[in-house]
């Protein structure tokens, strides 16, 4: 791999909320080996002038489905394997292009993708995956409609389309826990209240009991990992919280107290605005149910609510999408619905700095440093005098690299 002096550049010191102007960064096999606020040459690199342009981490998403390929996550399980498949590998692609160098899915995909990835066999962000997601029976991740009896042959264990599995008591929870490490889970996540998307549940439904969370958290410290827990109510955030989960997806209908106790525990939150605001958007060509609608209205508006009741308990959020299907393309307008109550610094910084620290990758992504893997957006202008660019990628963005090579360019 070719060195790379990547020069005059604009930074951005997070902590500080300071802009550092006229940096050169070093880049050596893949990683950041300096950066300098003096011009670096070295006769083995070639330069490229980025004219005051902003350089940033490369984007981390904390709440992604890669192989959600279609809405209708209930019929997802039916669809041939190899069509599932084939249809993740655009999203991965897409997702790359858009500036998510590294992303984390909350349920769908396991280690052959990961490994696909890393093996250079499909274009794609750094993933850290969950393997399927366990939810109990009529819980969120319970996608069997409500009939006159209980459809036995649940195919949510074998199917490469379905994003969850069905797991109910200690025991049962544990082995589930157990099996997606052995199959190369990073981590579990947990289905601890109920969903939009799930028919026969509604979104105050608390997921597992004390003894069953208990049960997969400690498996999961036990193997060095953590749970992320899918919630909306504060009740069903207290229990997962109590539990001992490291992450609380979505968080819409937070309440002061529990966002205290968040603080206290130092639990990350990861809001998810944008599938919410695009399923709203679209929801007569998307066909979803009346149930679900009514669900979905039931905690979009709150979710802004919920940004200003975690900054003020000093929650740390992290960046999240949670799309699904057609939606993805979607996946940069979160930057956008954020603006309408955070900073672009603290933003930018939810998309960075903070998702590494979730996925304990500090000092190695979501930082321009000497060590780091040279993971890079490149803005054509300042994101914190407008976040919309980061919010339209194709026109906002003129490069991304992962791990010291572009993979769009039009510098």
């Amino acid at each position: 791999m070719d060195a790379l002096i990547l020069k005059n550049a604009t930074l951005l010191d997070l902590p500080a909320r300071d802009r550092l102007e006229g940096r050169d960064i070093v880049i050596e096999a893949g990683r950041i080996k300096e950066v300098s606020d003096r011009p670096a040459s070295s006769a083995a690199a070639r330069s490229i002038d980025l004219k005051g342009r902003t350089v940033l981490p490369g984007l981390i998403d904390l709440h992604v489905h890669v192989m959600a390929t279609q809405l209708n996550l209930g019929a997802q399980p039916l669809v041939p394997n190899i069509r599932v498949a084939l249809k993740a590998v655009p999203i991965l692609k897409g997702m790359l292009h858009r500036g998510f160098t590294t992303v984390r899915d909350a349920g769908g995909a396991g280690f052959a993708l990961k490994s696909a990835v890393e093996e250079g066999i499909v274009d794609g962000p750094r993933l850290f995956v969950a393997g399927k997601s366990l939810s109990q029976t009529a819980g969120n991740g319970d996608t069997r409609m409500r009939l006159d009896y209980l459809d036995p042959g649940c195919p949510c264990c074998s199917r490469l389309g379905a994003l969850s599995r069905v797991c109910d008591g200690v025991d049962n929870v544990l082995r589930a826990a157990r099996e997606e490490f052995k199959m190369g889970a990073d981590h579990i996540k947990v289905m601890a209240s109920g969903g939009v998307s799930s028919p026969t549940d509604s979104i105050g439904t608390l997921g597992f009991s004390a003894p069953e969370l208990l049960a997969i958290v400690g498996e999961a410290t036990a193997r060095g990992s953590y749970v992320m827990a899918h919630a909306y109510s504060a009740a069903s955030i207290r229990h997962a919280v109590t539990c001992g989960v490291r992450t609380i997806e979505h968080g819409n209908l937070i309440d002061d107290e529990t966002a205290a106790l968040m603080a206290e525990k130092r639990v990350y939150a990861v809001p998810t605005l944008a599938t919410f605001a695009i399923l709203t958007r679209y929801s007569d060509s998307y066909d979803l149910s009346p149930s679900a609608i009514a669900k979905l209205t039931s905690v979009r508006d709150a979710g802004f609510e919920s940004l200003e009741i975690f900054r003020r308990h000093g929650v740390k959020m992290g960046y999240g999408t949670d799309l699904l299907g057609e939606s993805h393309l979607h996946q940069n307008e979160e930057f956008n619905l954020r603006a309408r109550v955070l900073s672009p610094w603290e933003i930018i910084e939810s998309a960075t700095t903070i998702g590494a620290e979730v996925l304990g990758m500090q000092g190695q992504i979501g930082v321009i440093a000497p060590g780091a893997l040279a993971d890079l957006v490149i803005v054509n202008g300042s994101p914190i005098d407008d976040i919309g660019l980061l919010a339209k990628p194709d026109a906002g963005l003129s490069a991304v690299m992962k791990g010291g090579s572009f993979v769009r360019n039009s510098l």
